[in-house]
């Protein structure tokens, strides 16, 4: 889901007020701008501006104007007759409860609660309700509906991409599954007729989106335009696959309210997504050194090694010369920073490939589309740069073993790593500090440099 910045105006007759709640949602929420207004005309004046906000404060009393006439007049206005609007007053008094609803206020705030308990209340509504922002694939085949609902939509905001037919519709569908093009040209939410013209009916098209490409209400929520009340064709777009409908002819503030209850799924679907993936990560990784762990290279491996777009994959195996001595002549602790060290050089030496602790001071790293060759180039700067890096400040060398997949195409994971792991081991047999590969006659020698101490 697409971001942008959050703009909230603060309407307040306090200077000082408007400076505190800025510089405290400044700091504590990203990606935000704050326009401070000291009266209603000022506030006016910059909605009259065609700016667009995503939430509005305003104080009950003001130094030009009551708070509820000043909400009125936002709602009156065609660009934020939908922008939240949270009235800021002392209490909430039998006025602001009895008037505010008509008068379009969203929420109010008792001010008396401290500025911090402000901000923290604005964090918390815009979470709540978070702004239209997400990019709609709109299925309609009618030229007049279509241009009147893009309208909308767009004006609220919103990114559309309209296609007339169910068809076309699963070709871009298809190629966002594929990984064509793009990481934008994903969608959030589908709108679609119901009753398309074509081989395909929006019925269809539901079917396929929830059979074909496995997608949940959740991950991709889809709004139906209907023409009919029939109770039993309503049931029919919710067996199909639908989260909700609207009926023609549009009315905008509901349609709106259904898009942007989608969105919200849509939003809580990403962010559990997001938790989800992260707690997998951590599970996932070496808590000492950052890199992945072996359970992750067992469970992953295989499956990166036999997807045809990767081929061919190389594993390397290193292995820190003399750690034993390290541990036992500077301590365990001083061993653990070096391992560190080595763990944040190799992730940030191969950000896209598969870096994992194979086990106490030996590291692996799988690299995907490239030949023995090439790996072994890499290995032999990595050595460079290990010798160099001095960890905890400590010199440390590696021994390298690298196999390839051209070389031995009937290996696994397993087999590929084993044939590193006897590359490695050759190199220390040989001095230690330099890099040998598993060729199809055996581990060769890339290097021969000093000899580690």
């Amino acid at each position: 889901m697409q971001q942008r910045q959050t703009s909230i105006m603060i309407v307040d007759g306090s200077e000082v007020s408007r400076t505190i709640i800025a510089r405290i949602l400044k700091n504590e929420i990203e990606n935000v701008n704050i326009t401070s207004c000291s009266s209603a005309a000022d506030a006016l004046q910059r909605l009259g501006n065609w700016e667009r906000f995503d939430l509005i404060t305003t104080s009950l009393m003001l130094p030009d104007m009551d708070g509820l006439d000043l909400c009125t007049r936002i709602r009156s206005s065609e660009r934020h007759h939908y922008t939240p609007v949270i009235v800021v007053s002392g209490d909430a008094d039998s006025r602001l409860l009895r008037e505010g609803f008509a008068a379009g206020v969203t929420d109010y705030f008792d001010k008396s609660s401290g500025y911090k308990a402000f901000v923290d209340f604005i964090k918390s509504f815009l979470q709540r309700n978070s702004g239209l922002v997400g990019k709609i694939l709109y299925v309609e085949d009618s030229p007049t509906a279509a241009a009147i609902t893009i309208r909308i939509m767009e004006k609220h905001g919103l990114k559309v991409v309209h296609v007339t037919h169910a068809e076309q519709a699963l070709e871009l569908l298809e190629g966002v599954a594929n990984g064509w093009g793009s990481d934008d040209d994903g969608f959030d939410i589908i709108v679609t007729d119901f009753f398309l013209k074509g081989k395909l009916t929006g019925g269809d098209l539901l079917h396929a989106i929830r059979t074909r490409f496995h997608y949940s209400q959740q991950e991709m929520p889809v709004l139906v335009i209907t023409v009919t009340d029939n109770q039993q064709k309503q049931a029919e777009v919710f067996h199909a696959g639908a989260n909700d409908f609207v009926q023609k002819p549009i009315y905008e503030e509901i349609f709106i309210a259904r898009i942007r209850s989608l969105l919200l799924i849509k939003q809580q679907f990403i962010a559990l997504k997001h938790q989800t993936d992260e707690m997998s990560r951590l599970a996932t990784t070496d808590s000492l050194t950052g890199v992945r762990s072996k359970r992750f290279l067992l469970d992953n491996g295989n499956k990166l090694l036999n997807k045809e777009a990767n081929k061919p994959v190389s594993a390397m195996i290193m292995d820190i010369d003399h750690f034993k001595k390290i541990n036992d002549q500077l301590g365990h602790l001083t061993g653990d920073h070096v391992l560190a060290g080595i763990g944040a050089q190799l992730n940030e030496s191969f950000p896209d490939d598969m870096v994992v602790r194979f086990g106490g001071e030996e590291f692996s790293i799988i690299m995907t589309n490239i030949t023995a060759a090439k790996a072994a180039e890499q290995a032999e700067k990595l050595r460079i740069s290990i010798e160099q890096l001095n960890p905890a400040n400590v010199g440390v060398t590696f021994s390298i073993g690298v196999a390839c997949s051209n070389d031995h195409p009937d290996a696994d994971i397993t087999k590929l790593l084993s044939l590193a792991d006897k590359a490695l081991y050759t190199a220390k047999e040989h001095g230690r500090n330099r890099v040998y590969i598993a060729t199809k006659q055996g581990p060769e020698a890339l290097n021969a440099p000093q000899m580690s101490q």
